[in-house]
């Protein structure tokens, strides 16, 4: 398959390339970069005018539950791949919180060799720290590695026995593992729905404070300083985890984090009474922390953008909050999100973008992608930024519908989703 994209504001993170040029892509990779290609001069099988678009390294979403094996009928590995394809994605990496949850090589193994058969996109699966995500017995690391294990979470749970959680990332250093942390005290949670204020003592519904993530997190960097462990801390939302990892940063341990659209978009007085949509964890925050969480994204503290992509049928989000499922969809939402909310703002540049949602994932995962260099894998997102539209959940590749963003008018439309020279 051969393209060639024309006239296309190319975004290139890994020189800081901000261009209008032309690219070529053949056999999967990308053959020229330059001004005006002549199209008479190559065999192109298609030509996509990119004209007034953002031409983007593949996006990478670095955190998504695609519910499958075991909880399909919130989603699957085919319907959570092609919203991800739609989306822009060109490689996700998939929670191993499934059921059963994916512990060992063999369940892995099976999951990838299905991944590559049913999903248009690249699929990374993540497998638990311990048994049975129980949190009590580390995975066999040998065998993981063996088969070509390369990231490690927990994520759904926090692995609340600190001497376990070191075990585990000592192994998780000596073989070479990107672990991903949810930092979540469960003890310190409880019952908690919302977050802790004025929106949860008006519902009466327990709150969960800030300090619930920022405990584990202060936790689990000491315990990554000492066991010198690569450690991604996810789905950050508040202001002192971004100080905290700032700290650990400087400190020069490798750490990287990152950060959910609804996390810099939504505070906790956005919540409409009784709707689960709002129910997320961790749960909106205040203002305060939108503002660092921002700001964190714009000084490099936060390394990344993700959707934390959590369907749930509707029954598990229509009951009362106090019993709703956490979680909301954002495959499909986190471009033109990225884009209303912190592009059209000038709180980030499209090249920041393109480095939070595609280059920075890359690194943290340690795969060659996220750069539109000559002879890199043609994985590219070709997005519409002035394209104007009301997100309607209905229209929805994702088996999931629970988003708090329906009906909100947005900009930034995905044209073109290409993965290894093919528009999938």
């Amino acid at each position: 398959m051969s393209i060639l994209i024309k006239h296309g504001r190319v975004l290139n993170p890994a020189d800081n390339t901000d261009e209008i040029l032309d690219i070529f892509v053949a056999d999967g990779k990308i053959k020229q970069i330059q001004k005006n290609i002549d199209k008479t001069k190559l065999l192109c099988e298609q030509i996509i005018d990119a004209k007034d678009c953002y031409v983007m390294p593949g996006l990478i979403d670095l955190h998504v539950h695609l519910r499958d094996p075991g909880l399909t009928y919130k989603e699957d590995l085919k319907t959570g791949s092609q919203a991800a394809a739609k989306g822009g994605f060109t490689t996700i990496v998939a929670m191993a919180n499934t059921k059963p949850v994916i512990d060992n090589a063999e369940k892995w193994t099976t999951f990838m060799a299905r991944a590559q058969k049913e999903s248009p996109i690249q699929v990374i699966q993540a497998v638990s720290l311990t048994k049975d995500m129980a949190g009590e017995e580390p995975v066999d690391f040998d065998a993981l590695q063996k088969a070509g294990v390369t990231i490690l979470s927990e994520d759904g749970k926090t692995v609340m026995n600190a001497e376990v959680f070191r075990q585990a990332l000592q192994e998780a250093q000596k073989h070479n593992f990107l672990v991903l942390d949810h930092c979540e005290d469960a003890f310190m949670k409880g019952n908690g729905v919302f977050n802790a204020g004025e929106t949860a003592a008006k519902l009466g519904v327990p709150g969960i404070s800030n300090a619930v993530e920022d405990v584990i997190i202060a936790r689990d960097l000491l315990i990554a300083k000492e066991t010198k462990t690569r450690l991604h801390i996810c789905h950050c939302s508040t202001a002192d985890s971004v100080r905290l990892i700032a700290l650990a940063k400087s400190e020069g341990l490798n750490i990287t984090a990152e950060v959910c659209p609804h996390h810099f978009i939504l505070t906790d007085k956005d919540i409409k009474e009784q709707d689960s949509n709002y129910k997320m964890a961790p749960p909106l925050r205040s203002q305060k922390d939108v503002n660092a969480l921002i700001q964190g994204l714009q000084d490099g503290t936060i390394d990344a953008i993700v959707s934390d992509h959590a369907p749930h049928a509707a029954k598990e989000k229509t009951t009362n909050v106090a019993h709703a499922a956490f979680g909301i969809v954002g495959l499909e939402t986190m471009v033109p999100l990225t884009i209303s909310k912190l592009v059209k703002t000038g709180l980030l540049t499209p090249l920041q973008m393109a480095e939070k949602m595609s280059y920075n994932p890359a690194k943290i995962l340690g795969i060659e992608k996220g750069n539109l260099s000559i002879g890199k894998d043609a994985d590219i997102t070709i997005i519409h930024p002035e394209t104007k539209y009301v997100i309607d959940k209905n229209t929805f590749v994702s088996k999931g519908r629970n988003t708090p963003f329906d009906g909100m008018h947005v900009s930034g439309a995905v044209k073109a989703t290409i993965y290894q020279g093919k528009v999938v």
